[in-house]
């Protein structure tokens, strides 16, 4: 059953996504690249926030910004996410470094927090890095775009692709999530795929991806992505 996840660039924006029904809100600043981190601050609220909302609260990913595949530099950037005490954190397989070496320095973050990395469908992603992934002990991985202007995920990898990634993903005993630039007529053809869940910001705001998340957009979502789920 295929979940929501919202992107949230304000502690606003965090109960606008609860209330509105995600399954997953994610700190990201999306006004500082595909996976802007928040300020250390601004994360030092959200996650007692979080904490206060009443079970079952939705669950909470913090992204670490956009990093180049540099183990030290990478796995310091993880830690000052997780340290804030962000159960789940995002982090970005971006062109060129070494990023196997990158997951092994991870190895030992992965046994305290949950780790997701992000392929990037317009950035020539490897999936054969998938089994090195998980042999790190992260416990997900997820398909989004890098460059926003760009065009939307399905522009990039088509169906059968992304059904493969999820596939291979789901084998390896890895979460999966499917993300970038996604609109309301991408949730029936990617749902049918069986990820675990479908990421969104640009859907939820009024104008931009940077705009204001609003209440009406992410009813919109919520209510769409249930429409897809299997009745009991």
């Amino acid at each position: 059953m295929t979940g929501f996840l919202a992107s949230v660039a304000t502690l606003n924006e965090m109960e606008v996504a609860r209330a509105g029904g995600a399954d997953i809100v994610d700190l990201k600043d999306p006004a500082h690249g595909a996976l802007g981190a928040w300020d250390v601050a601004a994360l030092q609220k959200a996650v007692p926030l979080w904490w206060s909302w009443p079970d079952p609260k939705p669950r909470l990913s913090a992204t670490v910004g956009d990093r180049p595949m540099e183990p030290e530099a990478l796995l310091a950037a993880v830690e000052r996410v997780a340290s804030k005490g962000a159960p789940m954190v995002k982090l970005g397989i971006f062109p060129g470094g070494d990023p196997v070496a990158c997951f092994s320095a991870l190895r030992s973050v992965a046994e305290e927090t949950d780790l997701v990395a992000v392929f990037f469908a317009d950035a020539a992603p490897d999936f054969d890095l998938l089994p090195e992934i998980a042999a790190a002990g992260f416990a997900g991985a997820m398909v989004d775009t890098a460059d926003k202007s760009s065009g939307g995920l399905r522009r990039h990898l088509g169906d059968a692709e992304l059904g493969a990634f999820v596939r291979r993903a789901r084998a390896l005993g890895l979460m999966t999530g499917l993300a970038g630039s996604l609109k309301l007529e991408d949730i029936a053809p990617l749902t049918a795929l069986r990820p675990d869940y479908l990421g969104f910001r640009g859907a939820l705001c009024a104008g931009a991806r940077t705009g204001r998340m609003t209440e009406a957009a992410v009813a919109r979502i919520r209510s769409a992505v249930n429409a897809r789920r299997p009745s009991v």
